[in-house]
């Protein structure tokens, strides 16, 4: 079976961060991601609204550097989660259990600067649009023998045939 799910959005609230008995970390925030349309020439908008859960290092550096606002893409599995509420009533809800998530606040933006946030700068370079430039053919030059890696320098590694897999 296959259960994987990307969402791009903002978080609805602080990440509320707590530990197990064992350490780990657990973070709980909401994303709301939105989609535009137009029904009749009349332009709507539909937002929904996602519980989201870290787990461990993640837990820790989504509560470090994520406040309510910030522009994120998770992904992840979903997951159906059932209690009983004070009253004694069932409940349930779907949420995503985060496996990557990536920061997509640009630098300039009301949350905060590069320094602010780190992992900021891989995340943008990311999700940038690729651009195609063509380039000259390279001739090939035979390796001078300075190039060429003496034997001595190349190391010897020893293995016994029937440790190959194959």
């Amino acid at each position: 079976m296959y259960n994987k799910v990307i969402l791009v959005g903002n978080l609805t609230r602080d990440i509320e961060l707590r530990y197990t008995q064992g350490g780990m970390g657990i973070a709980n925030s909401s994303i709301a991601t939105s989609r535009k349309f137009t029904v009749n020439g009349e332009k709507k908008e539909e937002v929904c609204f996602v519980d989201i859960t870290f787990f461990a290092r993640s837990a820790e550096i989504a509560n470090q550097y994520l406040r309510k606002g910030s522009k994120i893409l998770v992904e992840g599995r979903l997951n159906f989660d059932q209690w009983v509420d004070q009253n004694g009533q069932k409940r349930s809800k779907h949420s995503v259990v985060v496996e990557t998530m990536q920061m997509l606040d640009s630098k300039g933006g009301n949350q905060g600067s590069a320094d602010e946030y780190p992992a900021q700068q891989s995340a943008q370079q990311d999700y940038q649009q690729p651009s195609y430039q063509p380039q000259k053919p390279q001739s090939y030059q035979k390796p001078s023998a300075q190039q060429i890696p003496s034997s001595n320098s190349i190391p010897v590694i020893d293995i016994d045939e029937d440790e190959i897999p194959f």
